[in-house]
C-alpha cells in the first residue's frame, strides 16, 4: 500500500515541530539552571577588562553562564515562528515557563532535603585540599531564589510574546524575504525588554540594587545579546535551507505562507 504525500508531509511537518520544540525546551531549561553562575567575558577570549562607563559606573562584560543556551532559544523560536506561526510559539513558550517554575520548585525541594553523613563527609576538601560543606554549596548554587525565579519567567515570556509580535509584524511587511531582518530585529526588540525585566524584578523589586546599577549591568547584558543575535544570522539561514530540503520546498513555503497568516 502506498503512503499518501499528504501524510508523509503532515508526519515530517509533526517530527519537526517535535524537534524544535524539544531544543527549545532543553536550552531554555539549560540556561536557567546555569544562569547562577557568572562569568568574565574578557578573561575567556584573554583579554584586557572593558572598564566600559555606563550609568556613572565603569563595567567589564561578567555574564551569566545561561548566556551560552540562550542564542539556540532564540534561532529556535525564530524558526517556529517561520514554519508554525504565533500559535505554536506561544505554545512552547508557555508550556517552557511551567517547566521553569516546576525546575525552580523542585530545585528548592532539594535544597531542604537533610544531606547524608557519608555524603558530607566524602566530599567535604576541594581539589587544593580547603575544607567547606558541600550541601551548603549546593544549596548556594542552585537556590537562586524567588526574586530571580519570577524575574525570569516573567522576562522570558513577556520576551518571548514581544519577539512573536515582531517578528510577525516583519513578515508581513517583508514577505518572504529578509529573513535576517525579522529573525535579528524582533530578537534585538524582545531582548532589551528583556535584560532589563529580568534584573529589575529579581535585583531591584527582591533586592537591593539601585536603579542606575541596573541600568548599567542591563545595558552590558543588551549590547551582548545584540552581538550574538546579529554573529548568528548565517546560522538562521542554514537551518532554512536543511528545513526547506527535509520538508521539500513547496511544503515548506505553504507551511510559511500558512504560518504568516495565521
Amino acid at each position: 500500500m502506498t503512503i499518501p504525500d499528504t501524510t508523509i508531509q503532515e508526519a515530517k511537518r509533526q517530527r519537526l515541530f517535535l524537534l524544535l520544540c524539544g531544543i527549545f525546551l532543553t536550552n531554555a531549561l539549560i540556561a536557567e539552571i546555569i544562569g547562577g553562575k557568572i562569568f568574565s567575558v574578557e578573561t575567556l577570549l584573554g583579554v584586557a577588562p572593558a572598564q566600559l562607563l555606563i550609568g556613572g559606573q565603569r563595567l567589564d562584560f561578567n555574564m551569566t553562564a545561561g548566556v551560552v543556551n540562550w542564542p539556540v532559544v532564540f534561532i529556535t523560536s525564530d524558526i517556529i515562528n517561520e514554519y508554525f506561526g504565533r500559535k505554536g510559539v506561544k505554545r512552547i513558550s508557555f508550556l517552557t515557563a511551567c517547566f521553569i517554575a516546576y525546575t525552580f520548585i523542585t530545585i528548592l525541594a532539594a535544597t531542604q532535603l537533610p544531606p547524608a553523613q557519608f555524603w558530607l563527609d566524602l566530599n567535604n576538601t576541594d581539589k587544593q585540599g580547603n575544607v567547606f560543606n558541600i550541601n551548603d554549596a549546593f544549596s548556594k548554587i542552585f537556590n537562586q531564589g524567588l526574586g530571580i525565579m519570577i524575574g525570569s519567567i516573567v522576562a522570558f515570556l513577556l520576551g518571548q510574546l514581544l519577539d512573536v509580535f515582531v517578528f510577525s509584524w516583519l513578515r508581513r511587511k517583508t514577505g518572504s524575504k529578509f529573513i535576517w531582518l525579522r529573525a535579528t530585529g524582533s530578537t534585538m526588540f524582545s531582548q532589551l525588554v528583556d535584560s532589563f525585566v529580568v534584573i529589575t524584578i529579581a535585583f531591584y523589586v527582591f533586592g537591593n540594587w539601585d536603579l542606575k546599577q541596573i541600568f548599567a549591568v542591563g545595558t552590558i547584558n543588551y549590547l551582548y545579546k545584540g552581538v550574538v543575535a546579529i554573529l548568528l544570522t548565517p546560522i538562521l539561514y542554514i537551518a532554512h535551507y536543511f528545513i526547506d530540503n527535509y520538508l521539500g520546498k513547496e511544503f515548506a513555503e505553504e507551511l510559511s505562507h500558512k504560518a504568516a497568516h495565521e
